[in-house]
């Protein structure tokens, strides 16, 4: 079998600040689709939860790389009921939690752990099984899968991306939400450029969009780029 002979998945690579919807879009897509998920972004909370359990100094590089060698993580990509897991641990809604919120970025700046967990996401998405897999997170257009057949930044205005993570979190006060995402976006902002589309990938702003339209938005993208895909 040469190279040409080879079938790989599908990949749309999707990219986004905190609070634009790429997660929630980005399942619903592939679920429309009946193709696989991957939330990337779960697995460096799931790192972050592993150094706090482990009483790892998020702030020490060397610690957190170490801790590394015994992070067994394992997501499924089924979007209508993935589990994340740490170990034996079942950690799908742990690693949501506010105070992993606030360290994850501390963990996820750290070279080596980006190229880690790069190479994680890699491989899930060469075994998936389904004709296609949407993978959102912060560097997938132009880090993980830079040669996806189609790379979609997804974005809104500032104030709106404050308003629906607000609404996610019940019991939060907006204020701590807005300076949350706002702090998050800092940190990231300098490992990966995630606010500005690089060369090739299409930006879908959803600021005057709801949940729907956007949804449908980035499947035309997904359409229009090669119509049989769908």
């Amino acid at each position: 079998m040469n190279e040409m002979d080879v079938v790989f998945p599908f990949v749309v690579a999707v990219d986004g600040p905190a609070g634009s919807g790429k997660s929630s879009v980005s399942k619903a897509v592939a679920r429309e689709l009946g193709w696989g998920f991957l939330d990337t972004g779960a697995a460096y909370r799931a790192l972050a939860w592993h150094a706090e359990a482990s009483g790892v100094d998020p702030d020490d590089e060397a610690s957190v790389v170490a801790s590394l060698d015994s992070f067994d993580y394992r997501i499924g990509t089924d979007p209508d009921g993935y589990r994340v897991h740490v170990g034996q641990t079942d950690v799908t809604d742990a690693i949501r939690e506010p105070g992993i919120s606030a360290i994850v970025s501390r963990v996820a700046r750290v070279p080596a752990v980006r190229q880690r967990l790069i190479e994680l996401f890699r491989g899930i998405i060469a075994a998936e099984l389904r004709g296609g897999i949407v993978v959102e997170g912060r560097d997938i257009t132009t880090v993980v899968a830079p040669d996806a057949p189609v790379r979609i930044l997804l974005t809104a205005s500032e104030e709106v991306r404050m308003s629906r993570r607000a609404a996610e979190l019940v019991g939060v006060d907006a204020s701590v939400t807005g300076e949350q995402l706002r702090a998050r976006d800092r940190a990231d902002s300098k490992v990966v450029d995630f606010m500005t589309a690089a060369d090739g990938v299409t930006t879908v702003d959803s600021t005057e969009l709801d949940f729907d339209a956007t949804v449908a938005a980035v499947i035309r993208v997904i359409r229009d780029s090669q119509p049989v895909a769908g």
